[in-house]
């Protein structure tokens, strides 16, 4: 009895750990798409608006993710850490902050699925 107790506490866990992640994935791909936008636009000061908070959300998804969600998941960090690099450098660098965020967003729908 007490071996169905542990095992049925660790799945519960299990379960409600990946549930912890959907919607930090959910809100990371929000805001990379936000980013995606307006780089698109040239927009470099917004692009850095919207990709922190995803790098943020990225993180938070990233620490409960596992197998090939977390291998995305971590690519995504790299790529959104650039974003914000090269945001930071201006307008001039919004194209190639928009680059990385497009990049990023493939690794976390990938992360997704």
């Amino acid at each position: 009895m007490k071996k169905l107790t542990i095992v049925s506490a660790s799945v519960l866990l299990l379960l409600s750990l990946s549930a912890f992640a959907e919607p930090h994935l959910d809100q990371a791909i929000e805001h990379t798409n936000a980013a995606i936008e307006h780089g698109k636009a040239g927009h470099a000061s917004v692009v850095l608006e919207h990709a922190r908070p995803a790098l943020e959300h990225a993180m938070a998804g990233a620490v409960v993710a596992k197998g090939a969600a977390k291998s995305h998941m971590d690519y995504a960090m790299t790529d959104l850490e650039e974003a914000i690099k090269h945001a930071k450098e201006g307008d001039d660098h919004a194209g190639v902050a928009t680059k990385y965020a497009e990049t990023a967003l493939e690794h976390l729908k990938a992360a997704n699925k």
